[in-house]
């Protein structure tokens, strides 16, 4: 073959590899506008070949981030990030609109080889939207509905008073006590344990799954994320750091979700005759019968992943909220006082808030409220997915499809909250009740549709409770410096998918002798009913 033949087979070749790739461009063109019907994506940041929006995402508070790309493409945006489609709902009619009303196709989760290396894979919150996910939703509702949750309203007393005096021994520790106060109720009601040192050690556990669980829902932070594939391959891969912390979240997940359970099979098996209380101890009960079967692993995997989700759901609302309290009241002295003179009409000197008093106590109701409007635990909630393609408001929407909703922006609205930045419980309130034409937090802080949080009941009570009684008897003012001068503290939350307050110090003082009083008192009783 000549110089001039190869030259023509180069240029066959060349105009044949053209002919295909337009071949292909045009037939994939044409298969998504038949899948799309025509319609078109939502708005959105004009994109870049390959990486897409990967630079037009906020990184530092997203949240404030969308609301302000919101303005200008509205409350229905598109992102596309290496290949995966992201919607971002910005207003409250549309998050209702589409995740409650058409929960249907956008109750799916992103499951990513992240949250498997992270050992999130154990928390039935971040399974796909299916059977499995729907069992265990059900055995977790069953102990955990409006009518259940109030059996356990006595644990909860009785740990928000121990949580009183752990704070009058010891105020400089109060982060920790607030960790303390949901850890201690949850192993209590799931396992039966009020054992302290093991109560701390769930609590370890607990953080350790949770900085997993919040590495993992940061979409595209690895390489795995972004290939998937790498999971498949030698651990040295996934490189050195998150090779040796994926270990560490995977342990901590393993033994929050084995330790305290097998706890419980250990004290069944050695007092057979007695009734055991726990959570799972009725749930090993219920299932009792499929021993010797195939099912009974499956049934008991269950059961365990039940124990953990229950012990860590809920706990960073808790966690966070709590810690937001007495920033606000340190900052807002006013609120503080009116709080107190309302506690001090209602419930009186000489004993501590209870669940029958809440209807009488709107104004500390109004600041559980704001508390969870005011800074938020889950600005943008947990991502939801589309099952299937779909359409809204005209735009498109691809199966597979992250869907974010903007919970700060819809809690920070201006049009709804006036002076959105200020602490103010007064907005719930009209001629000194609560106003129920006011937009509800609880609707908004424990996510949306079929995917809302089925613990929200027992979280609201455990808020109420704690807030109730703490603002009864302490006084909470700013932090003071070496010379005792007030310290000025800004208000600002921890960036990430699960936020917290990022200085919350204040100085804590009981209000009387008489509060400090009551709290040793109820210390007492705790304590009595413990031995009893």
């Amino acid at each position: 073959m000549d110089r001039n033949d190869l030259s023509i087979s180069f240029n066959t070749l060349a105009y044949v590899a053209l002919a295909l790739g337009l071949f292909v461009y045009f037939h994939s063109l044409a298969s998504w506008r038949a899948r799309s019907r025509g319609q078109p994506l939502p708005p959105g940041p004009p994109s870049l070949p390959l990486v897409g929006n990967v630079f037009n995402v906020p990184n530092s508070q997203p949240h404030v981030g969308y609301r302000e790309l919101s303005a200008k493409y509205g409350d229905i945006m598109h992102f596309q990030v290496l290949g995966r489609h992201i919607v971002v709902l910005g207003s409250s009619d549309v998050i209702f609109e589409y995740l409650d009303k058409r929960s249907a196709n956008t109750s799916d989760r992103k499951v990513t080889p992240m949250l498997e290396l992270v050992g999130a894979d154990i928390i039935f919150a971040f399974f796909s939207y299916g059977q499995w996910w729907r069992r265990h939703r059900r055995v977790f509702w069953q102990h955990f509905n409006p009518t259940a949750s109030a059996a356990f309203n006595p644990v909860q007393r009785t740990v928000a008073h121990r949580f009183l005096y752990k704070i009058l021994i010891n105020p400089s520790e109060y982060v920790k006590h607030v960790r303390y106060s949901f850890a201690a109720s949850m192993m209590k009601i799931i396992y039966d344990n009020d054992i302290e040192a093991e109560i701390e050690e769930q609590m370890i556990r607990l953080d350790v799954t949770q900085e997993g669980v919040s590495q993992g829902l940061v979409p595209g932070k690895y390489l795995v994320d972004i290939f998937p594939f790498i999971r498949h391959l030698p651990s040295y891969f996934l490189g050195p750091e998150l090779r040796v912390k994926s270990r560490e979240w995977q342990d901590a997940a393993t033994d929050l979700k084995n330790i305290p359970y097998k706890r419980v099979l250990d004290e069944m098996a050695q007092n057979p005759d007695i009734e055991h209380r726990s959570i799972i101890s009725q749930l090993l009960a219920r299932i009792s019968h499929y021993r010797g079967t195939d099912s009974y692993a499956e049934e008991e995997d269950i059961v365990k992943n039940t124990g953990a989700i229950a012990f860590e759901a809920g706990g960073d609302t808790m966690y966070s909220s709590l810690q937001t309290t007495f920033l606000a009241m340190s900052l807002n002295p006013e609120v503080l006082k009116k709080a107190q003179a309302e506690l001090d009409a209602v419930v009186g000197p000489n004993r501590l808030p209870d669940w029958e008093d809440q209807a009488s106590l709107p104004y500390v109701t109004a600041i559980v409220k704001e508390t969870l409007r005011w800074q938020n635990v889950l600005p943008l909630s947990v991502p939801h997915c589309t099952t299937a393609d779909d359409e809204l408001h005209g735009y498109f929407i691809p199966a597979g499809t992250i869907l974010i909703a903007n919970t700060w922006a819809c809690m920070h609205d201006p049009q709804v909250y006036e002076d959105p930045d200020v602490y103010r419980p007064e907005r719930f309130l009209k001629d000194g009740q609560l106003d129920p034409t006011v937009r509800d937090p609880f609707n908004y802080a424990f996510g949306y549709g079929r995917r809302i949080c089925p613990g929200r009941h027992f979280a609201e009570a455990s808020l109420f409770i704690n807030t109730a009684s703490l603002l009864h008897v302490f006084d909470i003012t700013p932090p003071l410096d070496d010379t005792g001068k007030p310290i000025k503290i800004e208000p600002a939350m921890t960036d990430g998918i699960i936020c917290y307050p990022v200085d919350s110090r204040c100085t804590i003082k009981p209000r009387s002798a008489q509060a400090e009083a009551l709290i040793l008192g109820a210390r007492a009783d705790a304590f009595a009913e413990n031995v009893q």
